[in-house]
């Protein structure tokens, strides 16, 4: 996994695999993800709503944080209003946006009041960004959380030790009594750790690594099919991507079978185009899948005037596997008639530099638990991270009215509408949903997949117990 000196203790600023296990490690939030995806309850016994709009949200007694204080409603209070503040730099402000008030109703209860009605709260307030701090934390050289461990060490981009909370408010959790997580960005450096026993699990295998690894006596690889994508990112603000017959040719030029088998050695999905993965609940299985068709796409591009000229496309191995889609790319764009200049750059400040730089370039999106969360980042016309600049005020009136909608076949037909919209019009291309692949030695037993991410949706460390 990736590591920086920006690494951080702050659940708020989590922006890298190793920020969210490190913050599972050592905070909880008022819910918690299960297998499914699905909300279950955490520092939070109970969170209701009537109306989706107010949500009562009754705090489990007796927890407390690593230094002995008691949770309080004022600690919730604090860690979900914090995000709001742009001194914060909360990863998840256009998100917490919705909380209108936050207030504390009792000696042990909360009422969250939204903007408007949500159905997936509960799901968002499981999300790492939203795990409890202490109230008026603002010092996050250390850690002190209601989690499964206290922390012990943190060193920013080397590493962090996580010790067992003899305290856990979960009976008879964790199960390890000291965890070092370690950042080794280079893959092929990750596997030969993991199979000469320097390390015991490792995440982002690479697909190529899983025979490896399969084939070294007390080793596996566990694989949890996710929302994971690297998408073709064509800007709506720039010339000529934002012809809508070129972005229908690119969409044409994925050939979606090879870049699974050859990319992802059939560790991945077949996408189209649009975000939400078939682990989805809303997911659109009946659209039409768009194939490879290079005639099509030579046909878009006459119609844009496109034929015979050469754009640069931007690719970087920040984002997984883009530089091999570009070159994928470059030779089917060739055979209709336009010329693509792979420029491959650094992953270091590739997200900083050149992700939504360009005209053509590629993204990578981690998964999110709900559709709302996933459309309202990176869809929404004024989203934060609304990588190509589209804008369609239906799909953001959609968005806005499916968050409330109780008539649960209603609110679907919104969601597949969505899909439409983006499947149809917007200008990102996604061939394929990743898989996550992690390492691990068999001694190490609890793993299972929750498909938020890797390492149990990051939240691991609970879980897994060593049979040496």
């Amino acid at each position: 996994m990736s590591s920086s000196t920006a690494d951080t203790l702050d659940p708020a600023k989590g922006a890298l695999s190793t920020d969210y296990t490190r913050h599972y490690m050592f905070y909880n939030g008022l819910t918690r993800y299960g297998a499914d995806l699905s909300a279950q309850p955490a520092l939070a016994e109970v969170l209701e709503s009537d109306d989706r709009t107010r949500w009562r949200a009754v705090l489990r007694k007796g927890v407390t944080f690593h230094d002995g204080k008691a949770l309080t409603p004022r600690d919730v209070v604090y860690s979900l209003m914090r995000h709001q503040d742009p001194a914060t730099a909360s990863k998840v402000r256009p998100i917490a946006e919705q909380f209108r008030a936050v207030t504390a109703t009792g000696p042990d209860e909360v009422m969250i009041e939204l903007t408007g009605p949500n159905a997936d709260l509960p799901a968002i307030l499981a999300d790492s960004h939203f795990l409890i701090v202490q109230d008026g934390a603002t010092d996050f050289s250390q850690a002190v959380g209601t989690g499964p461990y206290r922390c012990a060490a943190f060193q920013p981009g080397i590493n962090t030790i996580a010790v067992r909370n003899d305290n856990y408010w979960v009976p008879g959790k964790p199960h390890l009594d000291e965890i070092e997580l370690i950042g080794i960005p280079d893959e092929v450096s990750r596997v030969n750790a993991l199979l000469s026993g320097d390390v015991h699990l490792i995440i982002a295998v690479n697909p190529r690594s899983t025979r490896r690894i399969e084939a070294s006596a007390g080793y596996r690889v566990l694989e949890t099919k996710s929302g994971l994508y690297t998408n073709l990112i064509m800007r709506q603000d720039a010339s000529p991507t934002r012809d809508p017959d070129f972005v229908l040719a690119m969409k044409y030029l994925f050939d979606r079978g090879l870049i699974r088998r050859t990319l992802y050695r059939n560790y991945a999905t077949i996408a189209n185009d649009q975000p939400i993965p078939p682990g989805n609940p809303y997911h659109l299985a009946d659209l039409p899948q768009r194939a490879y068709d290079p005639d099509r796409a030579a046909f878009h591009l006459r119609k844009a005037g496109l034929a015979g000229a050469r754009l640069p496309v931007y690719a970087s191995p920040a984002a997984d596997g883009s530089v091999d889609m570009a070159s994928m790319l470059q030779e089917f764009a060739a055979k209709a008639g336009l010329q693509l200049a792979v420029n491959r750059v650094p992953a270091d400040g590739y997200w900083s530099t050149h992700w939504m730089r360009h005209p053509l370039s590629f993204g990578n999106t981690n998964p999110r638990p709900t559709a709302d969360m996933l459309f309202s980042l990176f869809y929404k016309s004024d989203a934060p991270w609304n990588e190509s600049g589209w804008r369609d005020e239906r799909f953001d009136q959609l968005l806005l009215a499916a968050r409330g909608e109780r008539d649960e076949a209603l609110r679907r037909q919104m969601y597949c509408d969505m899909q439409v919209l983006v499947h149809d019009h917007c200008g990102v291309g996604i061939p394929v949903f990743i898989s996550s692949l992690d390492g691990y030695d068999r001694r190490l037993k609890g793993l299972s997949p929750i498909p938020v991410g890797g390492l149990m949706g990051y939240s691991f460390a609970e879980h897994v117990w060593w049979e040496g």
